[in-house]
């Protein structure tokens, strides 16, 4: 008899310790650390003001809508990029020019011309003079060399000055091959990524928030359960003291009775720690100092979910969208490499304010157009070329992964929520035959009938169908909430919410 009381002591601490570990892993994501005492009232607030509440204060959506915000001012500063380009500038310059002028030609040529011009001067003239002349030619022919060696071969002329240069030059783009409308589909494609990176950052607080919320809830709602089970603990161990002293069970069962009761102390304890916890999560997460008393009480609509087919092909999904921006852009990214291909044409233009001090070889003004290719690069193009294809064809590849994702994961939420559903509905009946296995055992071990076993037995199983029934109403709420995530009608998550048939009333200590 004693072996086999053991054997059902073992199966009820087993059923109580399932219980504690489903408590461990419902908040094994959060830091296991007190609340400081908080000197205000914790604020009452329900499910839909708490959402608010959020939009309000989360970092992350703050942050989102930054990164948006700086991808629409990138968009827009860069739709002019067909616009010239004109500069203002101003120049101080000192400078020396040195000119050199080469002398020994033109002295031959004048010595020649001279020469020719001399000899044919006595024939101009009558007889009677030309003797006369030619003995003045004479003369001049012998004193021409040495006056041009009077001359250097060669002059040089130095020259030094400053001058001030204002100027405005213009440089406007024709063609581009295609560049410009490249980088601008890039920064479009950068806009829609940052605002499907929003939406999926709200959906995520939002999926976040109900995992909180309700699971703050969830926590006090076990602590509840954990007490009311050390307290029918508590009297079970009472009473069985009271019969052995009547001789009517032995000490040992009294020992088995404590034992199980101390267990379940310590998971209450676990079960205290870990509500402080989920309350302390929910005031942080919603900048609440005083902490958060939740309103909206966990919920299940009977009914079922509409085909599984209405929550497929939603066409505005922020992952999908994050997907095809992410494809758009490198789609622009195989344009702009394509472009270093081609030439380009531009027009260009340059005025000098001050005329004046302009340098010699300077116009006062010029306009022009001009076209550029590049023969040879530092950068192989042809693989920067095929690069960008290759990471064109990977986004392609994403694009399409992502939506048989979100497909999949549509119908495992979907799932999830049906299973929840049917659970939660089959769990009134295991409560209500748990409750009355209690009576019925409590009752038979006052008057003898039944070992102390049976009643633990009993209080463990109560516990594990309460404990159960709870998890399974959180369950399908963070599994609904998935699951509208997951197809595009998060937003839709009040409706079910003020439908819902069961509401299992928020636990305030």
């Amino acid at each position: 008899m004693a072996i086999h009381e053991s054997r059902r002591l073992s199966r009820g601490r087993r059923s109580t310790f399932i219980a504690a570990c489903f408590v461990a892993h419902l908040f094994s994501g959060t830091a296991r650390a007190q609340s400081l005492p908080a000197t205000d009232p914790a604020i009452a607030i329900s499910f839909d003001a708490a959402a608010s509440r959020l939009d309000s204060v989360s970092h992350a959506l703050s942050g989102a809508g930054h990164e948006v915000k700086a991808a629409d001012d990138t968009a827009d500063a860069l739709k002019t990029l067909h616009r010239p380009v004109v500069t203002v500038s101003a120049q101080y310059l000192e400078y020396q020019k040195t000119l050199s002028l080469d002398l020994s030609g033109a002295k031959s040529d004048v010595t020649s011309a001279t020469d020719s011009f001399l000899g044919d001067l006595p024939t101009q003239f009558p007889s009677a003079f030309q003797q006369i002349v030619g003995e003045v030619v004479g003369r001049v022919q012998q004193a021409l060399p040495g006056l041009l060696s009077a001359l250097p071969n060669s002059l040089s002329y130095q020259y030094r000055d400053d001058v001030f240069r204002p100027t405005i030059q213009a440089v406007m783009p024709l063609y581009t091959g295609g560049a410009i409308p490249a980088i601008q589909r890039g920064a479009q494609a950068g806009t829609d990524m940052a605002r499907a990176r929003q939406a999926e950052a709200r959906d995520l607080s939002t999926v976040n928030l109900v995992r909180v919320y309700f699971g703050q809830q969830v926590a006090i709602k076990l602590l509840a359960s954990g007490t009311d089970v050390r307290d029918a603990f508590d009297r079970h161990l009472s009473d069985t003291r009271r019969l052995e002293q009547q001789g009517i069970v032995p000490h040992a069962t009294t020992l088995e009775v404590q034992v199980a009761r101390d267990a379940a102390e310590r998971s209450r304890l676990r079960a205290e720690l870990d509500a402080r916890t989920a309350s302390d999560e929910l005031g942080r997460l919603l900048d609440a100092d005083a902490g958060v008393t939740p309103t909206t009480p966990l919920f299940v609509d009977a009914g079922p979910l509409p085909p599984v087919g209405d929550f497929l092909g939603g066409s505005d999904l922020p992952r999908a969208r994050e997907a095809d921006a992410a494809r758009e852009l490198a789609d622009a990214g195989t344009a702009l490499a394509k472009s270093r291909f081609l030439p380009q044409a531009y027009a260009f233009g340059e005025y000098n304010f001050d005329h004046k001090q302009a340098l010699p070889t300077e116009p006062d003004w010029v306009v022009g157009v001009g076209v550029r290719y590049t023969l040879l690069s530092n950068i192989d193009r042809r693989k920067t070329l095929d690069a960008a294809r290759e990471h064109a064809r990977a986004a392609a590849d994403a694009a399409a992964d992502a939506r048989k994702t979100l497909t999949t994961e549509t119908i495992r939420a979907y799932d999830l929520v049906e299973t929840a559903r049917q659970s939660f509905l089959l769990l009134d009946s295991d409560i209500a035959a748990a409750q009355e296995n209690l009576r019925v055992q409590q009752i038979s071990f006052r008057e003898g009938e039944a070992n102390g076993a049976a009643v633990t037995d009993a209080i463990a199983a109560l516990q594990a169908a309460e404990t159960q029934r709870i998890a399974t109403a959180y369950e399908y709420d963070l599994a609904l909430a998935g699951l509208l995530a997951a197809s595009g009608r998060l937003p839709e998550f009040s409706d079910y919410l003020a439908r819902a048939d069961y509401r299992l009333a928020p636990h305030h200590p």
